[in-house]
């Protein structure tokens, strides 16, 4: 079996290297082509870069070939709609697989595209051609990994907002709002963009899909993870966010529903669909989410019993999306002791304490069950100057340290002390060292 295995992951290897030969030979020939010859090779190109690994990837897309392409735009032997059609590809596929192309942020041809959007922009209206602005904000936003200057990021926001407000119930208008938002949910969360440009238009977008069911799954998480990521900077969207559009209720469906149409069977190496995507990103906005929003409702239990139901359908079939979910999970369990019974009802405690049994000594799983069971322990710990709080907190130790008992908890914590260490220097962020505080004493 090792033999197989190790034979398998040097055809990968050669194949790897193919892809990436194979890629550049067309980039090599784009110069000397006709506009439409171009076209053509480009479009082969795109299908090479979806096969890509990362490690690929970013062998293929550094800053000097990202600099050569700002060097044919410059003179003319790349067409702007030619470079728009390879950059956009790259763009979405480096933002839905998390392949973060951070040389695009101090290459050439980054400011080539700040000139160019500034330019259209401020075009009288019967000169601008309104498509190609669109297509070069979305390219940019898809690009992007830093800072981006304050004028720029209002035409951006303001164009691409504009397009998905589309409200057609067809195929074609679902995959033309598609990339809009897709490009919105790519711009980092670190900006506080004034509320009054998107506010209305994006919980717009959210409320007409909740009755109307016109977008894709992707633009409808897109949507969501733009207005988280306005989140991480404005605590005010709190109550619009949980109580008004009810993200808990709407992520664990979506959750649930995409965990049922994957395809979990197939082996884990063919788990590149967009569904698995489409969880990880999900997951990524629940975390900022729980991370965020103290504002909490009912509606909170459902979204973490999706959490658990994703953790255990990944099970030997999604590593990524197990460790992301039970991140998830541990985020929940540090972040409120109001709602430790939660965790609890919805088994989340109990999964955990029985993926710890099997693991071994270099599964990543136990070093995020470790954090998970820490976590919990530590909020149960903090004493509550409300009374009410303190009581409720203690019962809450009670069960969950009766369940900790049930499934032979601290037996199976200390089998694994001598190696906490070893786990630390393994994984980031780092677990406590003392043995007694993974446990809780009532």
């Amino acid at each position: 079996m090792k033999n197989v295995k190790s034979f398998e992951r040097h055809e990968r290897k050669i194949q790897d290297v193919c892809i990436t030969n194979n890629f550049n030979e067309l980039f090599c020939e784009l110069e000397h082509r006709r506009e439409d010859e171009q076209k053509q090779k480009i479009e082969e190109m795109n299908g090479l870069v979806d096969e890509m690994d990362e490690k690929g990837f970013k062998s293929v897309f550094t800053i000097e070939q990202l600099n050569k392409i700002d060097k044919m735009i410059e003179e003319k032997a790349l067409s702007w709609g030619n470079a728009i059609l390879l950059l956009m590809h790259i763009g979405y596929f480096s933002a839905l697989k998390f392949f973060f192309l951070f040389c695009f942020d101090t290459c050439s041809l980054r400011d080539r595209f700040e000139e160019k959007i500034i330019d259209e922009n401020e075009k009288k209206k019967e000169e601008k051609n309104e498509q190609f602005l669109t297509d070069l904000c979305e390219c940019f936003a898809l690009l992007i990994e830093g800072s981006i200057p304050k004028k720029l990021l209002s035409i951006v926001v303001t164009r691409l907002l504009k397009v998905a407000l589309k409200k057609e119930e067809n195929e074609e208008t679902q995959k033309e709002v598609e990339m809009p938002l897709f490009a919105l949910s790519h711009i980092p969360g670190y900006y506080s963009i004034d509320k009054e440009p998107y506010l209305h238009e994006i919980k717009e977008i959210i409320e007409y899909h909740q009755e109307h069911q016109n977008l894709t799954r992707l633009a409808y998480q897109s949507a969501w993870q733009f207005l988280i990521h306005q989140l991480l900077q404005d605590e005010s969207l709190e109550e619009v966010i949980t109580n008004e559009l009810h993200f808990s209720k709407e992520a664990a469906r979506e959750l649930e529903d995409l965990s049922k149409s994957v395809g979990w069977n197939r082996k884990e190496e063919e788990n590149g669909r967009i569904e698995v995507h489409i969880i990880r990103r999900w997951l990524c906005n629940i975390d900022n989410y729980l991370t965020s929003c103290e504002l909490w409702n009912e509606e909170l239990a459902g979204l973490i019993a999706s959490l658990v139901q994703v953790f255990q359908a990944a099970r030997g079939r999604c590593q990524i999306i197990r460790n992301e979910s039970v991140g998830a999970l541990i985020i929940a369990a540090r972040n409120g002791v109001e709602y430790e019974d939660i965790l609890l009802k919805s088994r989340a405690v109990e999964v955990i304490l029985e993926e710890i049994h099997p693991s071994t000594l270099n599964n990543e799983m136990v070093y995020h069950c470790l954090r998970f069971c820490f976590s919990i322990s530590e909020r149960l710990k903090e004493e509550e100057n409300d009374e009410m709080f303190e009581t409720k907190r203690k019962e809450l130790k009670r069960k969950i340290f009766e369940q900790m008992e049930e499934e032979g908890y601290e037996d199976c914590i200390e089998s694994f002390h001598e190696m906490f260490d070893f786990l630390n220097k393994k994984f980031y962020p780092k677990i406590s060292l003392r043995i007694t505080d993974y446990f809780l004493n009532i």
